[in-house]
C-alpha cells in the first residue's frame, strides 16, 4: 500500500506491519522533503504543501491523550488509540486573478 511511511513512532510502524498495511521493506522516515514524497503513496501525517506532492496520504488517526504527548508510544498504546486509516488526495488549487 505505502511507498513510504513518515512517522517518528516505531510502535506505529509495528502496528502497520501487524495489521497488514505494509508489505516488504517499505521505507520509513521521520522527516521528508517534497522530493521524497512526490508521486508516492504515503502513510503518515504531512503538511499540506507536502501532501499535495504525494499521490495519496493515508493517516492512521491516533487519539493521543495529554499524558502521551512528547514521549514514545508503546505498541499497546497505539493498538488502543489507533483509529481506522483514512486515505486522502490533496491537490493545489490556484486562485484565478
Amino acid at each position: 500500500m505505502a511507498g513510504i511511511v513518515v512517522t517518528r513512532h516505531p510502535a506505529l510502524v509495528e502496528y502497520l506491519r501487524q495489521h497488514g498495511y505494509l508489505d516488504g521493506d517499505v521505507e520509513v522516515r521521520e522527516h521528508v522533503t517534497a522530493e521524497d514524497v512526490r508521486g508516492r503513496d504515503v502513510i503518515g501525517v504531512l503538511p499540506l504543501h507536502l501532501a499535495a506532492e504525494a499521490a495519496s496520504v493515508t493517516e492512521v488517526p491516533l487519539a493521543v491523550t495529554p499524558d502521551m504527548r512528547g514521549r514514545e508510544l508503546t505498541l499497546a498504546e497505539v493498538e488502543r488509540i489507533a483509529g481506522h486509516p483514512r486515505r486522502y488526495v490533496v491537490r493545489v488549487v490556484e486562485e484565478e486573478p
